[in-house]
């Protein structure tokens, strides 16, 4: 495991691959190296211009096709829509510590993007999924506080980190029960977390973490970022493996299967939060 990257890829033609949020930073390189490694990558995107125009020249077999992952209504439609194979998942889409917003549903944006979209996108896909689902998660997920009361930040004052921060912990609890109900099931698929460490994206320049893009020593570029999702969804972990950069608190480095926090690893807490995420989501 020390020190791979994306040369290791192994041979992936005949494979496809659904990733969301892939118009950029880790997501544009997780798709591009699994294309240049032979498989179909469907970009589900919110944005399908910025999508033609992402993979515009880039060598591979690319399908693009409309999903916004904190729209419910879209991920409906995206999963009834698309009728092709699905091997690979990757639940790349997120958004990190912005303002309060509301859904079409009328569900927290931030959440919806991070966690309920994913978690609904994940189950209606399900039954087609024949290897393995990775969704990206963050290390802030260890100063997560969930609330199964109000999951939605209807009645907690909002704070954008925090939101981002329990969206995070609810992912990685979702891939805990998930794998749970797999193994149940005697199902092959597998369910992992994949986190980028600290890379420097689009993804934090609204938000005062973006402060830490000044210090390089903490921080990896999107290429290096890609590496725990590409490792995730190619190589042989086990189920709810959580693979990030192997470096000084998983900031940076090569990636390598970690643990996540001990409250990401309560199986009481993961079983509840699922039967209230699908409370909202149904």
């Amino acid at each position: 495991m020390s020190n791979w990257t994306a040369a290791q890829l192994p041979a992936l033609t005949g494979t496809t691959v659904v990733i969301t949020g892939a118009t950029g930073g880790i997501g544009l390189v997780t798709a591009r190296e699994l294309a240049r490694a032979g498989a179909t990558v469907v970009l589900a995107a919110r944005n399908v211009d910025k999508a033609h125009r992402a993979v515009s020249g880039l060598r591979g077999d690319f399908v693009i096709q409309h999903l916004d992952v904190a729209d419910l209504d879209s991920v409906r439609t995206f999963a009834a829509s698309y009728s092709g194979p699905v091997d690979i998942l990757i639940n790349n889409a997120g958004v990190m510590d912005i303002p309060a917003a509301r859904t079409a549903q009328g569900l927290d944006l931030q959440t919806a993007t991070n966690y309920f979209g994913p978690h609904l996108l994940t189950n209606l896909l399900l039954p087609r999924l024949t290897d393995r689902v990775i969704t990206v998660g963050s290390q802030l997920h260890r100063f997560g506080r969930l609330n199964l009361d109000d999951l939605d930040w209807q009645t907690r004052k909002y704070n954008g980190l925090a939101v981002y921060e329990s969206s995070k912990l609810a992912v990685v609890l979702f891939s805990l029960e998930l794998q749970r109900r797999l193994t149940e099931a005697g199902s092959p698929v597998r369910s992992l977390v994949a986190h980028p460490g600290v890379a420097r994206t689009a993804l934090v320049d609204h938000s005062p973490l973006g402060v830490i893009n000044r210090f390089p020593f903490l921080v990896q570029d999107a290429e290096q970022g890609a590496l725990p999702l590409l490792y995730a969804a190619t190589q042989n972990v086990p189920g709810n493996a959580y693979v990030g950069p192997d470096g000084l608190f998983s900031f940076t480095g090569y990636p390598k299967v970690r643990k996540p926090s001990r409250a990401a690893r309560n199986p009481t807490t993961a079983k509840a939060l699922w039967a209230a995420t699908t409370a909202l989501t149904a």
